[in-house]
């Protein structure tokens, strides 16, 4: 059996929690900003710390990240606050807005022009939450890291 590295804290690198936080302030470039830390911290998560990133999950996450931040801008101006952790072979992507109205998915509609970032971000998915906060509302969306050998998204059987 091969023995992995353990830091001074005991704790082997593989399995220590890494997360990243950034506080947007509802400018312009905030979504830009948010994909672009998205695909940074999935990137460094696999080439600094040894995790297993697909392509696929970095790229799943930059939309999920861009279809919150871009609601936020749209429906709750003001600061947003962004938190991406990876827990076991998922990324979590928790968004906090101001806005206290809980978002709804709307029923799919071909001819609907707009409207659609939900119901792209439920379709992605492993995981999805709101929660209410004392102060506006937490989105949280889990994304599977790996996609197994035949190619599904691991957690989530093939359709």
């Amino acid at each position: 059996m091969e023995s992995l590295p353990v830091g001074e804290d005991g704790i082997a690198p593989h399995e220590r929690t890494l997360q990243t936080s950034v506080a947007l302030d509802g400018g312009g470039g905030d979504i830009a900003q948010a994909r672009h830390l998205a695909a940074g911290f999935l990137t460094r998560a696999r080439s600094e710390h040894g995790r297993l990133v697909s392509q696929r999950a970095i790229d799943l996450t930059r939309l999920v990240v861009s279809e919150l931040v871009t609601n936020v801008r749209k429906y709750a101006p003001g600061p947003v606050l962004l938190d991406l952790r990876i827990l076991g072979d998922m990324v979590e992507v928790a968004v906090w807005d101001s806005n206290t109205e809980m978002p709804i998915a709307r029923a799919a509609d071909a001819g609907r022009v707009g409207q659609h970032g939900l119901e792209i971000v439920m379709a992605v998915v492993q995981g999805f939450e709101v929660q209410r906060e004392p102060v506006g509302k937490r989105i949280t969306a889990r994304i599977a890291l790996i996609d197994d050998p035949g190619g599904a998204v691991t957690g989530r059987p093939p359709r």
